[in-house]
């Protein structure tokens, strides 16, 4: 359950006095170690709000033009996520670098969280085109893209392996072409057709001979699209008591008919009664049962069809359990965002 955020002016540092907004990112450091010259190259510092007030970012600033920060979400509510998006600049900046990006928040109260990037940008190793990129890819088909890796000097150089934790890649490396001036290679990556649909994003670690930098990153990206759409993929359902059930609608469309085989979720708290027809077409009432524990709830509803094994997109199911307010209620005081203004010193405290 979400925490309660309370700013006590009690004589503490600033510093403890912002520690609510630290404590949402599960990371505040990264390397990216050393990097192609041109590449893209970029890195996504996820918070969470884990309060019960909204949280809003006022803006992101770097200390350095070799880093270029963005914000993927400004607003957030309870459980919502967003992301500082750091974007090494790879083409216009050589050698080492670093960076500290200063994000700003200005609600539920003023705070500051700094996050720091470094890496080593070569100027002797490029990629063209800077990155793979896959583009959209029909569920089933998979795709194949090629990028040349090209590295200027004198002595040959050479890559050892490619390595990527992703199984759905698959890589084929030419043989060099070696000149007096630079080395070559052309580099094939094949996403596999058992690919899920749903977004692909991964890195080849090129592993090379030179001691000054074995190991080279380059970014894939892509989306399996499926023939199958889902509306809506995020199925809000508001405010339920505990022993109430509220049933909404889900739209599955297909450019061909199909049949839906299953609905269900973890814990059976979703429901779905199913026809066995087929058609382009299906409205799919689904019901949740609040159970006895308040709080928001967030499950993942995975719908079947004769289509094949992760052909439908899955959809998230989230509903809030509270109990019913009760006449004559009394309701604690609390201290409100406008007590503490910005570089005020106070103390995070959760309740």
């Amino acid at each position: 359950m979400a925490a309660a955020l309370l700013i006590v002016g009690l004589g503490s540092s600033e510093v403890r006095g912002q520690e609510w907004a630290t404590k949402m990112f599960s990371v505040t450091n990264h390397n990216f170690g050393t990097v192609a010259r041109g590449s893209k190259t970029e890195y996504r510092f996820t918070f969470r709000n884990i309060y019960k007030e909204d949280v809003h970012v006022v803006g992101v600033r770097t200390s350095c033009g070799c880093t270029s920060p963005t914000v993927t979400n400004r607003e957030l509510k309870t459980h919502e996520t967003s992301d500082v998006i750091a974007t090494f600049n790879t083409r216009t900046f050589l050698g080492q670098h670093g960076a500290t990006l200063t994000v700003t928040f200005d609600k539920p109260f003023y705070a500051e969280v700094q996050l720091r990037v470094a890496g080593n940008i070569r100027g002797d190793v490029t990629f063209d085109p800077p990155f793979v990129d896959l583009g959209n890819i029909d569920l089933g088909k998979g795709a194949e893209r090629t990028v040349r890796v090209t590295h200027v000097g004198s002595t040959p150089w050479e890559i050892k392996d490619v390595r990527s934790a992703n199984p759905n890649f698959e890589v084929q490396l030419s043989k060099p072409t070696h000149t007096s001036s630079q080395s070559a290679y052309d580099l094939s990556v094949r996403l596999k057709s058992e690919t899920p649909a749903g977004y692909v994003k991964g890195q080849l670690i090129l592993v090379t001979d030179d001691p000054r930098a074995p190991q080279i990153p380059m970014d894939v990206e892509g989306r399996v699209v499926a023939e199958v759409t889902v509306s809506p993929q995020l199925l809000a359902l508001g405010a339920v008591e505990p022993g109430r059930s509220v049933t909404k609608n889900v739209v599955v469309r297909a450019n061909r008919p199909f049949c839906v085989t299953g609905v269900s979720c973890s814990d059976g708290c979703l429901t779905c009664p199913l026809k066995e027809n087929s058609a382009t077409v299906h409205i799919l009432p689904v019901t949740f049962l609040a159970g006895d524990v308040l709080g928001k709830i967030e499950r993942q509803l995975k719908i079947t069809t004769d289509l094949g094994e992760g052909a439908v997109p899955s959809v998230t199911v989230q509903a809030t359990v509270e109990a019913a307010p009760q006449a004559g209620g009394q309701q604690s005081a609390v201290v409100t965002p406008a007590a503490v203004k910005p570089g005020s010193v106070g103390q995070a405290v959760l309740k």
